[in-house]
């Protein structure tokens, strides 16, 4: 039995997985609110103590740097070890992984109607993949292929410097660097409340005006929500200004991600963002931004963007690599 676990700083999911004939098979999924939470081992014991069941190896993907098995999650005032909850699983081998390194291991597990084309590109017989995910923050991760197996490794690329393209990014660079009082990653703004950031910039340097009764929606619901909800319905120019925006920039960033990693066999666009604003992400805005790198741009249209649209990617994935550590899960693509 394998107990897995996705940590956002949103929300966290659990998952126990039984294999059967190397393939994982589901049995009971449930989703916490991390910040209602003082900790993962906190979540962990209640679960347990709701299901049950003997489990014998576990895996967790957590946003944030892992580092001799114990992670200071970066969106939430956790710290997670894995020799303590060990000690709460009793007897279970327990391994922490980025939730980006989860989520590319997860990919391996999902079926094609699982995935949205941004661009269909030609994808190389071998080479490497590439995933970005924008959700509370933002996370990158990647795949190499050896001839044999693909080898994932995370990342912290998301925490990597704002790069703006254009003086009306300069501009936004300046607007949140004055706001922070200092340096700006990317995930400042390729976020949930990035979203929101880029919506303040374009209403307070005039570009567009914000309607009464979108103030009143902002203060009642989740900004970001808010701004694509009514940025894809067209109600509010402010709102599909934004939405553009940001868009156009996520395709920036997963662009240089692509180049640094040479990612011919794929980027995968992950997160609970993506499959929200999905229109916006096929309007061409994400490919514009993604491939307009000078003498590479014909290298980058080649490669094959996708959305990932399954929410329990990263899940699976910590269930995957439990698997293939307990050489449970054997295929094509065994690390």
């Amino acid at each position: 039995m394998i107990l897995a676990g996705d940590i956002g700083g949103t929300s966290t999911r659990l998952a126990y997985f039984d294999v059967q004939n190397g393939k994982l098979i589901p049995l009971v999924t449930e989703r916490f609110s991390s910040r209602s939470h003082k900790g993962l081992e906190e979540i962990v014991r209640k679960f347990l103590r709701k299901h049950s069941v003997k489990v014998e190896h576990a895996a967790f993907g957590i946003a944030g740097p892992v580092h001799q098995q114990r992670v200071e999650a970066t969106n939430l005032a956790w710290v997670v070890d894995a020799a303590i909850l060990k000690s709460e699983l009793v007897t279970a081998d327990v391994t922490l992984l980025n939730d980006l390194e989860a989520n590319t291991y997860g990919i391996f597990e999902l079926a094609p109607n699982d995935f949205a084309v941004i661009n269909a590109g030609a994808p190389a017989d071998s080479g490497n993949l590439a995933v970005i995910s924008a959700g509370t923050g933002l996370g990158e991760a990647g795949a190499t292929w050896d001839g044999k197996r693909f080898v994932v490794y995370a990342t912290e690329g998301g925490h990597t410097d704002f790069a703006p393209r254009n003086e009306v990014e300069i501009e936004l660079l300046l607007y949140v660097r004055q706001r922070l009082g200092g340096r700006v990653s990317c995930e400042r703004i390729l976020s949930g409340p990035g979203i929101y950031t880029v919506y303040q910039f374009l209403r307070d340097t005039k570009r567009a005006s914000e309607e009464k009764w979108l103030k009143q929606e902002l203060m009642h619901g989740d900004p970001s929500a808010v701004i694509s909800q009514f940025g894809l319905q067209g109600k509010s120019e402010l709102c599909a200004k934004t939405l553009d925006m940001f868009v156009e920039m996520y395709g920036a960033e997963a662009g240089n991600l692509a180049l640094k990693m040479m990612a011919r066999r794929g980027v995968f666009v992950g997160g609970g963002i993506a499959p929200k604003i999905l229109p916006t992400l096929q309007s061409g805005l994400f490919m514009q931004g993604f491939a307009e790198k000078g003498r590479f741009e014909s290298l980058l249209r080649a490669i094959p963007v996708r959305v990932v649209l399954n929410d329990q990617a990263a899940l699976l994935g910590a269930a995957r690599y439990a698997g293939l550590q307990a050489h449970l899960i054997r295929g094509a693509h065994v690390i």
